[in-house]
């Protein structure tokens, strides 16, 4: 067999398909952020400013999350040494955990290297905890959710997208003495729409079901504390296992579950992907626990991102351009086309010094493709003006349509 070749037809239909991905080589400048440095690839720069990062509200560069990770590396050294049961768990680990118990208000928390392995490894344990388990999972969950349940060699549903009658019917239809468990997400990151959380927790208690949702794109910006929308809308009790990252809000890096101490303990003790991984560096769960109580009490930095988010979908929306807005801080502007979407954004690089990945296929479904926008606090009315100047330039550039889909 001709590997060579195979590899070469592989990269060829990517190509072809325009949804080739390129990595965007930027630095990024303590302290100036969402303005970068693009590393182009004739060996020039130039001046950026950074509309897709996930660091949502610049905690990435905020100086009391930077002195403490100095003072780990500098008490600790870089990396952990271990897993978590081999030498890797230090006073900064467990630090970090009991502030994630605390924010979510449950009695213990686990910390994965990220909230995509924290998802595979959690999903994919539970039959083993629970024999028999059938988990009831919505259409639209993040790979990480996915595969957490395809690998866990138990039975699954899937229903369709926030459908909780849909949901209602597979339960039913099922064995009601079997266990059962209902995995969704508050937030939906490439629509930003939000899950029926109450809903499909009134459904879980009729039918005996545990409840596992995904606080990724929720954390740190919603909720008196930053506990994520569960926390928001008061249901933190009705949820057994709530996963989340440190590497968006937080602006650092990691994952986690939250949820009942004989729960967190059970996952511990028997996931592979959280016994045979090294655990993250000192320094890192350093940063994390700072940030993470440092949004405990920041009203004001989670109050001006939304008006930023507001502000950007506003205005989008007064050129008629196709945003979807469903009250989140995601803001998609829609393509359709993955060619055309690709265009786009190397024309924002490479014309007006603007980065936006372009989001194509797999990660939303074909004829969907978009630029995922994320205002954060530090984007101010110059980097909005110039952004809004040059979507309005391009857009009638490449010939597309300007149809409002919000909602």
């Amino acid at each position: 067999m001709d590997y060579t070749a195979s590899l070469d037809q592989a990269l060829t239909r990517l190509h072809d398909e325009g949804r080739y991905r390129t990595f965007i080589d930027i630095e990024r400048e303590r302290g100036q952020f969402p303005h970068a440095t693009w590393n182009k690839p004739d060996g020039t720069t130039q001046p950026i400013t950074v509309w897709c990062g996930n660091d949502y509200l610049g905690m990435g560069q905020h100086p009391a999350v930077l002195a403490a990770m100095h003072e780990a590396i500098d008490a600790t050294g870089a990396g952990s040494g271990g897993t978590r049961n081999i030498s890797g768990t230090t006073v900064y680990h467990k630090r970090l955990e009991a502030e994630l118990a605390d924010l979510h208000s449950k009695e213990a928390a686990l910390l994965f290297t990220s909230a995509y392995i924290a998802n595979d490894a959690t999903l994919s344990t539970l039959p083993k905890l629970f024999p028999g388990l059938i988990i009831y999972s919505d259409a639209l969950n993040h790979a990480s959710m996915i595969e957490g349940v395809r690998r866990n060699g138990g039975q699954k549903r899937i229903f369709r997208h926030n459908d909780v009658a849909h949901l209602r019917e597979l339960l039913e239809a099922d064995d009601a003495d079997a266990p059962k468990l209902i995995a969704f997400e508050s937030i939906y990151s490439m629509d930003g729409d939000f899950g029926p959380i109450e809903a499909l927790c009134d459904l879980a208690d009729e039918f005996g079901a545990l409840t596992y949702i995904d606080e990724v794109h929720a954390v740190g910006m919603y909720g008196p504390r930053g506990g994520g929308v569960a926390e928001r809308d008061g249901l933190l009790d009705r949820l057994d296992i709530i996963n989340s990252t440190l590497a968006k809000a937080y602006g650092v890096m990691g994952g986690y579950i939250a949820a009942s101490a004989k729960m967190v303990d059970a996952v511990r003790s028997y996931a592979p992907g959280f016994i045979f991984t090294t655990s993250l560096p000192p320094a890192v769960a350093a940063g994390a626990a700072v940030s993470v109580a440092h949004l405990k009490t920041d009203q004001a930095l989670r109050e001006r991102h939304q008006t930023q988010a507001a502000i950007l979908k506003l205005r989008i929306k007064g050129m008629g351009l196709p945003v979807t807005d469903h009250g989140s801080h995601i803001v998609p502007v829609h393509v359709g086309n993955p060619v055309k979407c690709k265009m786009l954004s190397d024309m924002l690089l490479e014309n007006h010094g603007i980065y936006v990945q372009p989001i194509n296929f797999p990660t939303v479904p074909r004829g969907t493709e978009r630029l995922r926008f994320t205002p954060s606090p530090v984007h101010g009315p110059k980097e909005m003006d110039a952004l809004i100047a040059a979507l309005d330039d391009l857009w009638s550039h490449c010939a597309l349509n300007r149809a409002d889909l919000a909602g």
